[in-house]
């Protein structure tokens, strides 16, 4: 562009203008959560937690129908002693945020701004990208080859412009996951001035013992920050609270532009007691130990390629192009028998849905309609007159 090249003069226009950018965003899609036909039906789409929640969280949650009119406490002061207690960590690096969605916005605004870029895994999270655009930054997807996050591949998307790496660990919609060696091998690649930022939305489900949520990494680093969320494993997805752990430096600049009251008194009451409450996390667990092999069997005996090992709390599932047996297709016959999976076309993975682990009856219930599915198609000639 030369220099007296006309600039778009925004205050001039017809109407108010957002940032470039920001309508070519694609907004999130969150998984089907109706069925025609179905009052109740099987909600196998959006990775909750099939036993509901603490009822310790519960009866917290009820406890707080008094403080409605109370603003909640802006530090989150409850949920910050208690996760620092557990975790043996210092509660002035805690980050709260509405869901930990919130937290990676928040870091995209503290960091990005535009020429900046951001990487990520080519499967990645679409929160991660959603906040960088809306920063105007550049987002860079890594190759997943196998579906599985590569070191290398990151590495090679990271120049002297980018600002923030995330790592989704297990990965999300992908279920896969890296050893701490290639954590630990990553963040000693990346320039200081480079954030690394572990999503560990599913880690609790990760048992292997060569997996790690990399929070003693980030005691010890001055660019590397933790993310968890109390809608999985804990069952709140509904109070949308998550945090992070993250340096100092950080922590406060984070403080400096979040919305003083983002996390609300009945989830902060809740999240504390769900903390406290391990017999039902232990059963959470338990839950998808035994059912995650067994469906991946089941769904692997269809011939179905179950993408992994998952490590997370849901399984990803690739379908033939074959006409009849398509992932889209699968996505409709299983909504027309009331149970909802999540498509994700939108990722990149138009041959593939994701399934959450349920309980019993819906994990049997699921393998039995996709055996109906899967059933060769007679032929023309054969099918009723």
């Amino acid at each position: 562009m030369s220099d007296d090249a006309p600039l778009l003069d925004r205050s001039k226009a017809a109407k108010p203008l957002p940032k470039p950018g920001i309508l070519d965003i694609h907004a999130y899609v969150p998984g089907k959560a109706k069925a025609e036909g179905f009052a109740e039906p099987i909600k196998l789409s959006a990775n909750e937690n099939p036993l509901g929640s603490s009822p310790k969280a519960q009866a917290a949650y009820e406890s707080a129908e008094r403080s409605l009119h109370v603003y909640p406490d802006p530090r989150a002061s409850i949920v910050r002693e208690a996760i620092a207690a557990k975790l043996r960590i210092e509660p002035e690096r805690l980050i709260f945020g509405c869901g930990s969605d919130e937290v990676f916005a928040l870091l995209n605004q503290a960091f990005l701004e535009p020429g900046d870029n951001m990487v990520q895994g080519e499967y990645g999270f679409a929160a991660f990208a959603i906040g960088a655009y809306a920063c105007q930054a550049e987002v860079r997807h890594a190759r997943e080859p196998g579906f599985r996050i590569d070191v290398d591949e990151l590495l090679k998307c990271v120049d002297a412009r980018t600002r923030l790496v995330f790592l989704a660990n297990p990965g999300n919609p992908t279920g896969t996951w890296i050893p701490f060696s290639e954590v630990r091998r990553l963040h000693d690649a990346l320039p200081p001035s480079v954030v690394l930022v572990l999503d560990g939305a599913y880690g609790e489900f990760a048992l292997d013992p060569t997996f790690d949520d990399g929070i003693d990494l980030a005691r010890n680093s001055s660019n590397v920050v933790v993310t968890h969320t109390f809608s999985k494993l804990h069952g709140l997805a509904a109070l949308r609270i998550g945090w992070g752990y993250a340096p100092l430096e950080i922590a406060q600049a984070i403080d400096r532009i979040r919305l003083p009251f983002n996390t609300s008194i009945p989830a902060q009451r809740a999240a504390v007691a769900a903390l406290e409450d391990e017999d039902f996390q232990q059963a959470s667990i338990a839950l998808n130990e035994t059912w995650r092999p067994w469906l991946t069997q089941q769904l692997g005996g269809l011939g179905l390629d179950v993408i992994g090992p998952s490590a997370a709390n849901f399984v990803l599932v690739g379908f033939p192009k074959i006409p009849g047996h398509t992932a889209a297709e699968a996505d409709a016959f299983l909504a027309s028998k009331g149970l909802l999976v999540r498509g994700v076309g939108n990722y990149g993975l138009p041959d593939h849905i994701r399934v959450t682990i349920g309980l019993e009856a819906h994990n049997r219930a699921l393998v039995e309609a996709l055996i109906e599915f899967m059933a060769p198609t007679p032929p023309a000639s054969s099918q009723g007159a």
